[in-house]
């Protein structure tokens, strides 16, 4: 191979002495057809190039997600995730014994490296957008360049919710040159500020983009709908309820539509893709299984058919000092689907502002619009906000199971001490460290 290469760069210096003696001649710049450059790409991308940048981000934003949502579920206390060739699942996750979270292992960097993976690829395509000679209109690039905004608040936010005090790097685009870390607020604020960006760029923008998405309509003026779910789910965050009102207002909420609309995460078995890797089979042996943790049924309510994401095994599972009778089936197979924000979890989301902001009529009505999904009766409790707040913490608890919420929520209403404690000495952590190779 190295002769190749050295007999490639030789006969194509020879070509362009050649040209170089022709009067009239103009000889293109050759590039390596096997290893492309990024410069090539962001210096005239043709429309195929940004629909490839565009793939390989929705295709990268799943990858590690396992490894993501097993750390936040199992610190969560939603599902154990056994593992006999990796004991540090029933372990460093759950705090037992001396045992604390490796800021070098598995899964504190690899799911940090894959987002960061993803927000790189968003930015070359910002640059690609920026400097394409491809026949593209000034309302398609900029809402192209927001989409792209908005999938790295999407990404930075994955990180900051594994690394919360410890804040993120948000100003990664000249990896030469990195940006500082900064605290968790200022990470959320800017992250806020990137999607409140981008939509400037999509509201009210009724061109296509440019390129085809997998995660929800290529119309820009729809796409900001996804926006502001997102900015709405910051927001939040950042206990901001007026400004995560009016995103839900601009977002795709709908109190009485289908709670399954939303943006996903696709999977296949198409060669070359990705299978669901939270799926395994009902009654997988303990050596390898997720198993959901006793207190998701014990605490829940007689008849919720939220239950028939965790059905009963043949056989009781144990590992380590901890038991289960009940799988985690939240993905039935293996090309199943997975949300990144549907309908169901904007309703619950509206419901936490309303009593937020002191409306509590509005905040029962949309509780009752999951209990009764889940053919449970219309909430009867008080409406005092901390007992509304409860109720809202259990229906998100019990809708939002296992898609990386539980932890984060007992967390930022300072509940992490409600989380059970299956073992004498277990922990339950706040945050995962920091990376080693950050530090």
């Amino acid at each position: 191979m190295k002769f190749q290469n050295k007999l490639y760069r030789l006969t194509a210096l020879a070509v362009l002495f050649i040209a170089a003696g022709l009067p009239s001649c103009n000889v293109d710049p050759i590039l390596d057809p096997n290893n492309p450059s990024i410069t090539g790409i962001t210096q005239n991308a043709t429309i195929g190039e940004l629909q490839n940048l565009v793939v390989g981000i929705e295709a990268g934003m799943r990858n590690n997600l396992n490894n993501q949502y097993d750390g936040i579920s199992v610190i969560g206390r939603e599902y154990y995730r056994y593992s006999t060739s990796d004991p540090r699942f029933t372990s460093e996750l759950l705090g037992k014994g001396s045992a604390v979270l490796d800021n070098n292992t598995f899964y504190t960097t690899n799911p940090f490296n894959a987002r960061y993976r993803v927000v790189k690829n968003t930015n070359i395509l910002i640059e690609a957008l920026q400097n394409t000679k491809a026949t593209i209109s000034d309302p398609q690039r900029k809402a192209a360049i927001a989409y792209a905004k908005t999938m790295q608040a999407h990404e930075l936010l994955m990180v900051l919710n594994m690394q919360y005090e410890n804040g993120i790097r948000v100003d990664v685009a000249d990896p030469d040159n990195l940006g500082p870390f900064l605290s968790k607020d200022e990470s959320l604020n800017a992250i806020q500020n990137l999607l409140n960006e981008a939509n400037i760029d999509l509201k009210g923008n009724t061109v296509d983009l440019p390129f085809s998405t997998t995660l929800f309509s290529k119309n820009a003026s729809e796409f900001s709908k996804f926006n502001r779910a997102l900015a709405a789910r910051v927001a939040v965050y950042r206990r901001d309820w007026n400004l995560a009102n009016t995103a839900l207002a601009e977002s795709f909420l709908d109190l009485n539509g289908p709670l399954t609309d939303g943006a996903y995460y696709l999977f296949s078995t198409g060669g070359g893709d990705l299978l669901n890797p939270l799926f395994f089979p009902r009654n997988s042996p303990p050596a390898e299984a997720r198993v959901v943790h006793p207190t998701f049924i014990t605490d829940a309510e007689p008849g919720d058919t939220r239950l028939s994401k965790a059905p009963k095994r043949t056989s009781t599972a144990s590992q380590d000092g901890l038991n289960s009778d009940y799988d985690f089936y939240v993905y039935p197979t293996n090309v199943a689907s997975m949300p990144v924000i549907r309908n169901e979890e904007l309703i619950l989301i509206y419901a936490e502002v309303q009593a937020q902001l002191n409306n509590p009529t509005n905040a029962v009505d949309a509780i009752n619009r999951i209990r009764n999904a889940a053919s449970l009766p219309d909430y009867t409790g008080p409406t005092d906000l901390n007992s509304l707040i409860t109720e809202i913490l259990k229906q998100r608890r019990y809708s939002l199971f296992g898609e990386g919420h539980r932890w984060v929520d007992m967390r930022r209403y300072n509940r992490l001490n409600q989380l059970p404690i299956d073992r004498p000495g277990d922990d339950v952590w706040q945050q995962f460290p920091r990376p080693m190779t950050e530090l």
